[in-house]
C-alpha cells in the first residue's frame, strides 16, 4: 500500500482541495495522510461568502514532527500539495517534502501550483504566487499547472498547442520530471472539448473529454484531476496509462454532477470510476 501525504485545502460542504482529493485517492487503494492548509465552511465561489480560517503558522511543521516522532514519516511515498493558505505555509511544505525525501529516497514530490483565479472568486494569499514559481517549481518531481498556472511559471502568454508544449517543456528543463497540464482552454486543439497535455522527457500526450453545458462549473476539479494522476501512478501504471484513468475518472465525476445538475462533484455517486475507470478517450502522441 502506497502512502500519500496531501497538504492542501479542506472545506466542511463540498468538494475542493482535499475534500476532493482524500476520497478519491483512498477509493483507489492509497493510505492517504491529510493535512489542511485552511478550513472553510465552504469553497470561495459562492456568492454569500465563506467562514473560516488559514491554519496558523508552525501547524504543518508541528503535524509532521508528529509523524516523525511517531517513526511514520520515512514510510510516506509522496507529497501533494495544492491550496495555500500562506506562503509561510509552502515554506513549512519543502522542509517537509525535504524530511520525507531523506527518510525515502524514492518518495516524490507532486505540485498542483493553485495560484488562484480572482475574476471567478478563487483567491490565494500574498506570495504564494512567488513560492510556487521561485521555490517550489525547482523542487517538484511532478507538477500539474492550469494554462494560466502555466503561463505564470513561464512568464509567457499561450495561445496554442505547440507554445503551451513548449513551455511545458521549460520546465521539464528545469527539473520537473513530469508536467500535467489540467486544462489547455484557449490554447486546446480543439475548442469544444475538455484537453489536457501530459509532457514527459519521452514526449508528449494529448487526451480530451466532453465539456458540459453546467449553469456553475463546479469547482475542485483540477484538485481531483491532480489526486487521481498522483494515486494511478502511485498504484504502479506508467505515466500514459494514469493519464487515460485520470481522464475516465474525472468525465465520469463530471457526468454525474451535470446529471445531477449539482454544483458540486458527485464524488460519492462516480465512486466505481476511482478504481476501475471505463476508458473511452486514449491519449494522443503527439509529433
Amino acid at each position: 500500500m502506497k502512502r500519500i501525504l496531501s497538504i492542501q485545502s479542506h472545506v466542511v460542504f463540498g468538494c475542493a482541495g482535499n475534500s476532493a482529493a482524500v476520497f478519491p485517492m483512498r477509493r483507489l487503494g492509497m493510505e492517504v495522510w491529510p493535512i489542511n492548509t485552511v478550513q472553510f465552511s465552504n469553497h470561495t465561489q459562492y456568492a454569500a461568502g465563506w467562514q473560516g480560517m488559514a491554519m496558523p503558522a508552525g501547524h504543518i511543521s508541528a503535524l509532521c514532527m508528529g509523524l516523525s516522532d511517531i517513526g511514520v514519516l520515512g514510510h510516506c511515498d509522496a507529497v501533494l500539495s495544492g491550496y495555500l493558505g500562506s506562503a509561510e505555509q509552502g515554506d513549512e511544505i519543502l522542509t517537509v517534502v525535504a524530511a520525507v525525501k531523506a527518510a525515502n529516497p524514492a518518495a516524490i514530490y507532486f505540485c498542483d501550483p493553485v495560484m488562484g483565479h480572482p475574476e471567478k472568486g478563487c483567491i490565494v494569499a500574498p506570495g504564494v504566487t512567488r513560492f510556487l514559481t521561485e521555490k517550489a517549481l525547482p523542487v517538484a518531481d511532478v507538477m500539474a499547472p492550469n494554462l494560466l498556472e502555466l503561463e505564470t511559471l513561464c512568464d509567457v502568454h499561450l495561445t496554442d498547442l505547440a507554445q503551451t508544449r513548449a513551455a511545458a517543456h521549460q520546465l521539464l528543463a528545469r527539473g520537473v520530471k513530469m508536467v500535467l497540464v489540467k486544462h489547455l482552454g484557449r490554447a486546446a486543439r480543439e475548442p469544444g472539448r475538455f484537453e489536457m497535455l501530459l509532457a514527459t522527457p519521452e514526449g508528449d500526450y494529448l487526451i480530451d473529454r466532453p465539456l458540459y453545458e453546467f449553469a456553475r462549473q463546479p469547482v475542485g476539479v483540477g484538485d481531483l484531476i491532480s489526486a487521481l494522476m498522483l494515486a494511478n501512478l502511485q498504484a504502479g501504471y506508467d505515466a500514459v496509462s494514469a493519464f487515460e484513468r485520470t481522464n475516465a475518472a474525472v468525465d465520469a465525476v463530471l457526468l454525474h454532477t451535470w446529471q445531477a445538475d449539482a454544483y458540486e462533484l458527485q464524488l460519492i455517486a462516480a465512486q466505481e470510476a476511482f478504481a476501475a475507470p471505463e476508458i473511452r478517450a486514449r491519449a494522443e502522441r503527439l509529433a
